[in-house]
């Protein structure tokens, strides 16, 4: 026996205005709620796909903020904020980019005729991202291995053509030999410089640390410096409580290397505003419904009695007539779940142009919250329907 032999017997005609917005209620809040969540999971695979990482980390610098309030003083790191950066559980580790403490000039002969002052540095060999075999240092050793900043090449080759200095490809600077100048109260000690490889991610001049440890207290007298830049390696650059912290305690960061955690950030709250409020039209939606059922049953009172009283059980008239509209969250689901990959792939395809980003269907996250949302209906439905019946 089916809901077709009872139908007649129910008073389904009445109160259409309930019934429909209650459907086109709990439509648009599926609707809002799919949304959200395939745009936070965009979101999170654009991110994804800005940040090159390598190793699995992302390595930002900090330093302090220089203000005219605090430009006197010493802004430098000390041990304790080194150690409140490595107690954070966003943070894997933590290396102070320790520089020269004395001063050290450098020369490059008849190739390149000109001669400067310039900074040396050093951090771990953890923290470079190219690391030839040959950057290493003992005392005694004439040879100074040194990795020069990308970025710094690309400034020379800009400058070069004006001064008129030949411009030099990364093959040719590493055949330049250098000759350094290391000052101290007691005279000039010169070693030979070379440039063994070149970083993309660390913009400075680095020495093995051996070296720049052992110079800093033969020439400058300077056994621990204290440094002024930290890098920080983490598993992801973007973390907001990481980029919290770091503004709760002003430390300047690499800005284009943490944009997007910005615009993270912020969606994000655009998204689970969205979220929460598709959630409670949602709600209001299965309210309103349950008042229509609450209406319908108690017009079809006498009939559903007399149903009971010929022999249908309650539990069968609850299940029947809950079945009733088990199509019907069929279709509203499904109805949101196509304008939710038609939005997607206007996303994909006409705002970020990401046809190599995203993929083409909507996240099985979505599909499976429909899923979800699905059987709570029909659950919360059948119980509704069931509680009214026994109540006649």
């Amino acid at each position: 026996m089916s809901y077709k032999t009872i139908a007649r017997l129910l008073n389904t005609g009445e109160n259409r205005l309930s019934k429909i917005g209650s459907y086109t209620g709990l439509g648009v809040g599926m609707l809002l709620l799919f949304c959200c969540a395939q745009m936070f999971i965009n979101l999170q695979q654009l991110i994804k796909d800005k940040n090159l990482r390598k190793n699995g980390f992302d390595y930002i610098s900090i330093s302090k903020n220089i203000t005219n309030q605090n430009m006197g003083g010493d802004n430098r790191f000390n041990k304790a904020d080194i150690e409140a950066l490595k107690k954070q559980p966003f943070i894997t580790a933590v290396a102070p980019l320790i520089s020269n403490q004395f001063r050290a000039k450098a020369s490059a002969g008849n190739i390149l005729p000109f001669s400067t002052d310039l900074f040396l540095e050093s951090i771990d060999d953890e923290f470079i991202d190219t690391l030839p075999p040959g950057f290493k240092w003992q005392p005694g050793q004439v040879d100074v291995p040194i990795i020069f900043s990308s970025d710094y090449l690309e400034i020379y080759n800009v400058f070069a053509p004006a001064q008129e200095l030949p411009q030099l490809s990364q093959a040719t600077i590493q055949s330049v030999n250098i000759t350094l100048e290391c000052f101290s109260p007691l005279g000039i000690q010169s070693f030979r410089g070379h440039i063994v490889g070149l970083s993309d991610r660390i913009n400075s001049i680095l020495v093995p640390k051996s070296f720049l440890t052992w110079a800093n207290l033969h020439y400058g007298n300077s056994e621990n410096p204290e440094a002024s830049r930290l890098y920080l390696k983490t598993n992801d650059a973007n973390n907001a409580d990481l980029l919290n912290y770091l503004q709760q305690k002003d430390y300047r960061v690499n800005k284009d290397k943490t944009k997007f955690g910005r615009v993270k950030q912020v969606l994000q709250a655009v998204l689970s505003g969205m979220a929460v409020f598709s959630v409670l039209v949602i709600l209001l939606a299965m309210l309103l419904f349950s008042f229509y059922l609450q209406l319908m049953i108690a017009r079809s009172k006498d009939n559903l009695q007399l149903l009971v009283t010929l022999g249908y059980s309650p539990q069968w008239l609850g299940k029947t007539v809950s079945q009733k509209w088990v199509p019907v969250y069929a279709i509203i689901i499904l109805i949101a779940l196509a304008i939710t990959q038609i939005f997607h792939l206007i996303f994909r395809q006409g705002i970020f142009n990401g046809v190599e980003l995203l993929p083409l269907y909507i996240h099985w996250m979505v599909a499976a919250l429909a899923v979800v949302l699905f059987l709570i209906c029909i659950y919360t439905n059948e119980r509704m329907v069931n509680k009214l019946i026994r109540k006649l």
